[in-house]
């Protein structure tokens, strides 16, 4: 089993029975793996808030959900986390790829990189780093988390996680 079965299994799991993606070459993977797990509801998103709401609408319909996206986006989904998600106590794991460190490709990344994880702490959303593939070996207990307490979390995985730029 590979890093993206082994996530999507952690999900399964923990009976998420609906995603929403939003694409992303980083996590292509598990978007794949996630299209093709037969419990799990894969509808695509076009913009972060927009699958936020989905997950709002699967969560107050009696399912577990989470979302899948890039860090970039974290800008235009604050409204939606804190006035949705945190006010109405939505457990929601969100499977960031976290663009802009070390080895960057790609300029415009990088600024929001400098702004992810002080954005996160200023909404006191739980946030975990994955750097190493050891790392999600506690994603199971992240997911478990979440869910117990109501809460969105936020799983960060830099290109490290997932290999590399490519170098």
């Amino acid at each position: 089993m590979n890093i993206s079965e082994k996530l999507v299994a952690d999900f399964a799991a923990n009976d998420v029975g609906f995603i929403t993606t939003v694409p992303c070459k980083q996590l292509a993977g598990v978007i794949d793996a996630v299209e093709a797990h037969p419990d799990i509801r894969h509808i695509p998103a076009n913009k972060e808030d927009e699958g936020m709401g989905l997950c709002a609408g699967a969560f107050m319909g009696g399912t577990r959900s989470a979302i899948i996206m890039q860090n970039t986006a974290i800008g235009v989904t604050i409204n939606t986390l804190v006035t949705l998600i945190q006010y109405y106590r939505i457990p929601l794991p969100m499977l960031i790829s976290y663009r802009g460190e070390l080895r960057e490709p790609v300029a415009c990344q990088a600024e929001m990189a400098v702004h992810t994880k002080a954005l996160l702490a200023q909404l006191n959303i739980p946030t975990y780093h994955f750097h190493k593939l050891s790392d999600a070996d506690e994603f199971d207990a992240i997911l478990k988390y979440t869910f117990m307490c109501n809460k969105p979390v936020a799983i960060l995985t830099d290109a490290s996680f997932w290999g590399g730029y490519g170098e």
